[in-house]
């Protein structure tokens, strides 16, 4: 085999062998900007979801009286949804699902919050809110895992190790509330606990 002939095939193979490196980086960045993109989604469905349990408080708050605590948290997960991560969110799901229960529970005691039409609509709208925030969170899930299962067969693997590209966790929204709820336990792990809602 002549000099020029090697030298061809070790050209085409480090050809093929770039082509395929970059094909693969490019799928995996794809799939980490997706993740991004959705994760945006979730955080500004978040936001909404807290805006509107802020006007149920509102609803609630002339029968009866509400925690300034109380609203102090929703501004503040409301602050620090811009650059949660995902645990992050999972934990502000658990605290914000609370303060909703908290409140009907509440309503419960008073009949007229119970046919309140504020009270309703904001109820419908917070359930519409969950909904989308549930089909992007299944959306950013499905993303994650073709992305850490890339990053964990051969050959891809290389090129994400190469790449600095590190694992990326799920959304485990319903894992956080069962924990919250005291059905779920990890040993040696702090579990969140319910928020408390005080009324006078």
């Amino acid at each position: 085999m002549s000099d020029s002939l090697i030298l061809f095939a070790l050209l085409a193979l480090l050809l093929i062998t770039a082509i395929y490196f970059i094909t693969i980086y490019n799928r995996l960045q794809s799939l980490k900007n997706g993740a991004e993109a959705t994760l945006s989604q979730i955080r500004v469905a978040m936001k909404k979801r807290l805006d509107m349990i802020e006007q149920l408080v509102d609803s609630v708050k002339s029968y009866a009286k509400f925690e300034r605590d109380t609203l102090e948290k929703i501004t503040s997960m409301r602050t620090n949804l811009v650059s949660a991560r995902p645990d992050e969110l999972a934990k502000i799901n658990g605290v914000s699902r609370g303060l909703v229960g908290d409140v009907l529970a509440v309503a419960e005691g008073y009949p007229q919050l119970k046919t309140s039409e504020a009270v309703t609509a904001t109820m419908n709208a917070i359930k519409d809110v969950e909904d989308e925030i549930s089909r992007y969170r299944y959306t950013y899930n499905n993303i994650i895992q073709e992305f850490n299962t890339m990053r964990v067969t051969v050959p891809s693997n290389m090129v994400a190790s190469f790449s600095g590209m590190h694992k990326m966790d799920y959304l485990n929204f319903e894992e956080d509330e069962l924990k919250r709820r005291g059905y779920l336990t990890t040993e040696g792990e702090l579990e969140p606990g319910r928020p408390e809602v005080k009324w006078d």
